[in-house]
């Protein structure tokens, strides 16, 4: 197993790590032990997301394996942490708001796999690639809020709750938006790409006449 790929599956050891530190039975809790290592941990998961892909590409390892375990990985990693918190902090993150932001990352799974099917790919946008970086904020300031309210560092307030119920709220938006975009760009693209199986079974048709 190359090195990319090592990263990647280092991520999906991370998730399990990740919800039993969210779990009641974490052995460290009260002081918020359990609030730091868990967003440090899901930080380090997040900053794997792109070193394995940099690196694939850098030293030409892409692999059949790397291509399916690293949206794989990506998905599990957010799935899992917003499920863990809807019992973690569910004053902060509701059941709906999971349901939307899960139910996206698995539409756009759908959509890619019927993109592959057909033969073409739709790159990920500046939105979906905005998604990703508000979904980090959003979990781990959830993940932080469940401790602090806010943080206060002589007349500097940091309120972590409100930016934590910003970031979800926002990450739903941003989900939204950027799946509408990525299903218009996958509608444009399957519809030529039917127009261009017709033509060439017309042409192929001709052809065959004409042999004839």
């Amino acid at each position: 197993m190359n090195l990319p790929n090592s990263i990647t599956m280092s991520r999906i050891v991370m998730i399990p790590l990740l919800l039993w530190i969210l779990s009641p039975h974490f052995m460290w809790q009260g002081h918020g032990e359990q609030e730091i290592l868990a967003s440090v941990l899901f930080i380090l998961a997040s900053i794997t997301d792109g070193l394995d892909g940099y690196l694939a590409r850098r030293r030409g390892q892409i692999t059949t394996m790397g291509i399916l375990l690293d949206p794989l990985a990506d998905k599990i990693m957010v799935a899992g942490a917003l499920i863990a918190l809807v019992a973690y902090n569910p004053d902060v993150v509701k059941v709906w708001i999971v349901v939307v932001i899960v139910g996206r990352e698995f539409l756009i799974s759908g959509l890619r796999s019927i993109a592959s099917s057909e033969g073409f790919t739709i790159q990920a946008s500046d939105l979906g690639k905005l998604k990703t970086v508000i979904q980090i904020v959003c979990v781990v300031s959830a993940i932080l809020a469940h401790r602090w309210d806010h943080w206060q560092f002589g007349v500097l307030v940091i309120p972590v709750r409100w930016y934590a119920i910003a970031a979800i709220y926002f990450t739903v938006l941003v989900s939204s938006i950027s799946a509408i975009d990525y299903f218009i760009g996958f509608w444009k693209r399957i519809d030529y790409a039917s127009k261009d199986r017709r033509q060439t079974s017309v042409l192929a048709s001709r052809k065959s006449v004409s042999l004839l």
